[in-house]
């Protein structure tokens, strides 16, 4: 079981004396700066659900549900962290909207969550990555101090008090076959997909060309090179449609292929 907390140096202390368990992530706290510079990159606002791994102090989670209106759960596997976390929730009476548990974070649900949270190492940021994109809806947001997410690149990356903040959007699924259909005209779209970056063909006419398909969450622009030049549309992915989202009449079934996110 991974062991995660950033503490201040009486965490360590605590640690030899056998009173918190062995954790495999130093406690290195979050300067208010950086919070607010992850908020700020995920858009949290009321309403949303975060979920801080490793939230240590809490410091994180209680600054998004004081500030911006959010709810939310942080878990940790220091107690005293844990107690130090909730009683600064009681004490700003944020305790109907946040809660503070010791627990693993890959041992958390996370399918709950508009955006999570992680100050952690690379090598946990990587074991973590298939939970995050598994569990996850489209559109959800991944916020990272200091540390990336291997060859997943992020939307957004930041320097803030000297160091690297970064954003990921879970990417929905549209690696496979479609069938499109627009202004008469069938198209077949062949495409494949790297966690957020989709490259394709469609062919029209039996004529193949590139499709340019720029995917954001569930949201998408593709945009086709036509004999009198270029298409743009822009939609949603619903499962297996995909769906206008403008005043364009369009649509694109999945008719196979094979699915993945990363």
């Amino acid at each position: 079981m991974l062991a995660v907390a950033y503490a201040v140096d009486g965490s360590a202390v605590r640690q030899r004396l056998g009173l918190t368990p062995k954790l495999d992530v130093p406690y290195v706290t979050t300067r208010s700066v950086t919070v607010d510079a992850m908020l700020d990159m995920a858009e949290v606002e009321a309403g949303d659900y975060l979920i801080d791994l490793g939230t240590g102090d809490g410091r994180i989670l209680i600054a998004a549900a004081h500030d911006r209106g959010a709810s939310g759960l942080g878990v940790d596997l220091d107690p005293v962290l844990i107690r130090q976390a909730r009683d600064e929730a009681a004490d700003l009476g944020l305790s109907d909207r946040i809660d503070f548990i010791e627990q693993d974070l890959f041992e958390t649900p996370l399918g709950e969550a508009d955006v999570v949270t992680l100050f952690l190492l690379p090598e946990v940021n990587l074991r973590l990555r298939p939970r995050l994109l598994a569990q996850l809806r489209p559109g959800a947001r991944v916020v990272s101090n200091r540390f990336d997410m291997g060859d997943w690149e992020p939307d957004e990356e930041r320097r803030v008090a000297g160091y690297p903040a970064y954003l990921w959007i879970i990417p929905a699924d549209v690696s496979g076959t479609w069938q499109m259909e627009f202004d008469g005209r069938t198209a077949i779209l062949d495409l494949g997909q790297q966690f957020q970056q989709v490259s394709g063909t469609a062919t029209i006419d039996g004529v193949s060309r590139p499709a340019i398909v720029n995917l954001v969450g569930e949201s998408l622009h593709i945009t086709l090179d036509l004999a009198n030049g270029q298409r743009f549309f822009e939609g949603r992915i619903d499962g297996d449609r995909l769906v206008s989202t403008n005043e364009d009449s369009w649509s694109a079934m999945r008719t196979g292929g094979e699915v993945a996110k990363g």
